[in-house]
């Protein structure tokens, strides 16, 4: 299977503890801006560098880190069994981050930083094609692929409130909250709700009449694989409900 697709699915990678990915506990590390049971997933026999995550205090706040050098790696949050979540709120910033970003092109599918949810989406909900390509990464992975993850992201030049289908899969879907015009500002505050947006990313799929799917995961990352470039963010205070 090809990488990039492999990158587009790779946080469900994380849902097994200790399985085929490769995995750093967050008991190893202290992530205080996130809280505990996190872990930062890989690809297996992952080559590329891991994207770091530290704690740190930044203009008087206790943040989380994100530093991508060509490297890809999300940190991750699964939930045994699957949680309704309704609202997710947080703070961050972006320091630096390459111009090519762009989340349309393959070539420019990278993010400073971007905060997303996996979802126990039916597949009876993906249509067919997408539906046995899913079967097979599946298969390939040895992994329960989720069917649907939407991401709010901090993008380049794509308009805000625009939802991104991934390059590689249309199973990974992003709003874009900010871009490149906001690269220096200092603590953005978004509050987003869940139900909204994905009802907003997915709405061609998810049938009027059904309840809203389980949340499996969330997950935050930086990536800067696609575009070989390094990036620095922050994010703050993440809570969920």
């Amino acid at each position: 299977m090809n990488r990039s697709l492999i990158k587009a699915y790779l946080t469900a990678l994380a849902l097994a503890a200790c399985g085929t990915a490769a995995a750093t506990d967050s008991a190893d590390l202290s992530f205080q801006s996130v809280g505990s049971g996190w872990r930062i997933a890989t690809f297996p026999q992952q080559r590329m560098p891991l994207t770091s995550y530290t704690d740190t205090v930044e203009t008087g706040r206790t943040a989380l880190r994100l530093e991508a050098k060509q490297s890809y790696s999300p940190l991750v949050k699964a939930f045994h069994p699957p949680i309704a979540l309704t609202r997710v709120a947080w703070s961050w910033g972006v320091a630096q981050q390459s111009a090519a970003i762009d989340l349309r092109a393959k070539a420019g599918d990278d993010t400073a930083a971007k905060v997303c949810v996996s979802l126990a989406w039916p597949d009876q909900w993906v249509p067919f094609v997408e539906r046995q390509l899913l079967r097979i990464a599946r298969s390939r992975t040895d992994q329960d692929l989720p069917a649907a993850t939407l991401c709010w992201a901090w993008a380049g030049n794509e308009a805000t409130e625009m939802v991104i289908e991934n390059p590689y899969t249309r199973r990974v879907r992003s709003i874009v909250l900010r871009g490149s015009t906001h690269v220096g500002a200092t603590w953005l505050d978004e509050k987003r709700d869940v139900q909204k947006d994905l009802r907003l990313a997915f709405g061609d799929e998810w049938p009027a009449n059904a309840p809203a799917p389980l949340v499996t995961a969330i997950f935050v990352a930086a990536d800067a694989d696609n575009t070989r470039s390094h990036s620095i963010a922050w994010i703050a205070d993440l809570k969920y409900e």
